[in-house]
């Protein structure tokens, strides 16, 4: 099965958020695939919402209290110990959800999210310059993508499905996750701050852009991977995120921003039709919109329950009553089932 990074160049775009979605929703779809979620971002938002937000203080530090940390720092540093050669055991950094938070489907799987990632950044980035072997920056680049290739390996013919959900910058442990991801999805908001990261994500990812960008082509991550044939995923799916309706559309404000997003891709889709996969016939059939239903993700994340557990009424969390209205949870739903089905 495949492996979905989601990214864009843009932190506050629900990310994390979708990232949980598609993992629980797809697991909930598919009983007999195991969906494991590998969250790169230091901040552990999509951890923290498997795990359940209320107790994720207790349950996440227990995660980095062993002699090993069972987290992506932990596969880290142990990779650091052994740059070349990968002698880890997947195991040893991957936990059920289910047992810390009782509403994840147990077929999902997660190698949690750590903040010593930041920390270990300049270690990853000097390992990959060293001058032997040569190499090097190929064989620390993969990674993550070596952590896929051995769980796939030892899973043999179950299916399994990986969710990346990578940081919004593009650190040396973006790009590793990023080279683990097979497609790409990137969810955006209708702003202009979001059309800009999406021209970030051609530029910094498939080195392609303005004329100033392409003076720096040559000695760009895209031009190193193409050399040292490292794999960049292909672009699957736009996601226009938190979309305000009126009277059942979308709004014309919401619309008309979308619209500049939409002639971003449409521009580089034109122009470089090989980056994006085989189901993205055209980049209209891509972009998924997913309504802003405040209440329900708060009472999604703020319990660590699927879209699928979600039921209309009244929810009191931490002293606050909160109300789920049945038609646009309906809408909600039904959207973010849509996004899910592509998968």
């Amino acid at each position: 099965m495949t492996a979905y990074g989601f990214w864009n160049n843009k932190g506050g775009v629900g990310k994390s958020y979708l990232s949980f979605v598609a993992a629980c929703e797809y697991a909930h779809n598919h009983p007999d695939t195991d969906v494991f979620i590998l969250d790169l971002c230091p901040q552990a938002n999509s951890s923290e919402i498997l795990l359940g937000s209320d107790e994720l203080s207790l349950n996440y530090t227990k995660l980095l209290l062993g002699p090993v940390r069972k987290s992506i720092g932990g596969y880290i540093e142990r990779r650091l110990n052994s740059p070349f050669i990968n002698n880890t055991d997947y195991r040893d950094f991957t936990i059920s959800p289910v047992e810390y938070n009782k509403h994840i489907p147990e077929n999902v799987r997660l190698v949690a999210g750590d903040y010593i990632m930041e920390v270990f950044s300049e270690a990853m980035r000097q390992a990959a310059q060293l001058s032997i072997p040569l190499d090097a920056w190929k064989k620390v680049i993969n990674w993550i993508r070596d952590l896929v290739v051995q769980i796939r390996a030892d899973y043999g013919l179950r299916e399994t499905m990986f969710v990346i959900d990578c940081n919004p910058s593009f650190s040396i442990y973006t790009q590793m996750a990023l080279v683990a991801s097979e497609k790409l999805i990137i969810p955006f908001t209708a702003d202009d701050s979001s059309r800009r990261a999406i021209e970030n994500v051609f530029a910094l990812l498939y080195g392609i852009g303005d004329e100033k960008t392409q003076a720096y082509a040559r000695i760009s991550f895209a031009a190193k991977a193409n050399n040292e044939q490292v794999n960049i995923p292909k672009i699957h799916t736009f996601i226009n995120n938190r979309v305000t309706l009126y009277e059942g559309k979308p709004s014309a404000a919401f619309r008309a921003a979308s619209l500049r997003v939409k002639d971003t891709v449409d521009r580089n889709f034109k122009g470089h039709k090989s980056l994006f996969d085989s189901y993205a016939l055209s980049h209209q059939k891509e972009f998924i919109e997913v309504p802003d239903y405040h209440s329900a993700a708060i009472v999604s994340t703020l319990l660590g329950m699927p879209v699928h557990k979600l039921r209309p009424g009244p929810k009191k969390i931490k002293g606050e009553q909160i109300q789920l209205n049945k038609d646009p949870l309906d809408r909600y739903r039904k959207a973010l089932a849509g996004f899910v089905a592509r998968l």
